[in-house]
């Protein structure tokens, strides 16, 4: 079995974690846990040198998942990789649980506590800068979204971050297109993503993000010659895997409800299922899925652009 299609099944688990955790939590945020998905993957099979039996191992490398919304997908990783019990994936978003809706530092192989956007890339920052100080090996990965680079500072941390010719540090961007309520087009414009973070200093790398050899390779070709930081831009597809959820900002904050919407997500999984994983929740797949009926309600658009209208708010729109 060769290290990418181990990549891929793990992929696949955190995908299917991620739809039971939300599914019974009622909880949010399953389009960008898909859209993330491979990425973690990647980074936990492949790159990350981390121990699951001495996760405090000073050696290790350090890893910040920014956009903490996705923690579910770092949750689902962390435990199949032995960081905890698989079986403590079902307490998602309960009260007490250790697993809260957004990533918490009280889980053994998590860093840093995240959720609030904007924060992770500057903590990976002073990590790698004070590695570096102390005369430490181990690199520091920070996995942010398109719509957290709205935020003033991802730029201040990553001025700094060339300023002081941090090779030692990886910012990972989630680029989905989709934040919040919209397209981050619709939001608030990023232009030309890479051409900024060149303009920043930084070794700029775009991929596919679904694309596990593509992912190994960039993170593969850090440049620690030239002595600086690396972006990599992975292009993504927000719900990817599900597709009645991909590319629907609904799934930003919708879970999979009982019915046609969980019966479907698991359906859909298990069409892709890699060899030799096996379901922990329904090996079989669900046995009589229940179908969409004619109002179900996929499709549609639920951009804040197509719902917004000027006139609710007693105003009309300028030209």
């Amino acid at each position: 079995m060769d290290s990418n299609h181990i990549s891929e099944q793990l992929a696949w688990l955190i995908r299917r974690h991620g739809v039971e955790m939300t599914h019974l939590s009622g909880g949010s945020h399953i389009g960008a846990v898909l859209s993330v998905a491979d990425i973690i993957a990647v980074l936990y099979a492949e790159i990350l040198h981390v121990d699951a039996q001495n996760p405090d191992w000073d050696g290790r490398d350090r890893f910040i998942l920014s956009k903490g919304h996705a923690g579910a997908a770092l949750y689902a990783a962390l435990a199949e990789c032995g960081f905890f019990s698989t079986e403590e994936l079902k307490t998602h978003y309960a009260n007490g649980s250790r697993l809260s809706g957004h990533v918490s530092h009280h889980l053994p192989g998590v860093d840093f506590s995240t959720g609030a956007l904007g924060h992770g890339l500057s903590a990976a920052v002073g990590m790698a800068l004070a590695a570096r100080q102390d005369g430490k090996k181990h690199r520091v990965f920070a996995v942010i979204g398109d719509g957290e680079c709205d935020e003033g500072s991802v730029w201040e941390a990553a001025l700094f971050a060339n300023h002081f010719r941090l090779e030692n540090l990886v910012a990972v961007i989630d680029h989905n297109k989709m934040q919040s309520l919209d397209f981050c087009e619709n939001t608030l414009e990023l232009g030309d993503l890479a051409a900024k973070w060149r303009a920043f200093g930084w070794n700029t790398i775009e991929v596919d993000g679904h694309d596990h050899a593509q992912l190994k390779k960039a993170f593969d070709n850090i440049d620690n010659d030239r002595h600086r930081p690396t972006v990599v831009i992975a292009h993504t597809v927000k719900g990817k895997g599900i597709s009645f959820m991909e590319n629907d900002i609904l799934w930003h904050y919708r879970f999979p409800h009982d019915g046609w919407e969980y019966d479907g997500a698991v359906s859909a999984l298990h069409a892709v299922r890699p060899e030799g994983v096996v379901d922990p929740y329904t090996p079989e797949g669900v046995p009589d899925p229940e179908k969409p009926g004619a109002d179900a309600d996929i499709g549609n658009d639920h951009t804040m652009s197509a719902g917004y209208h000027p006139h609710f708010f007693g105003r009309e729109a300028k030209p």
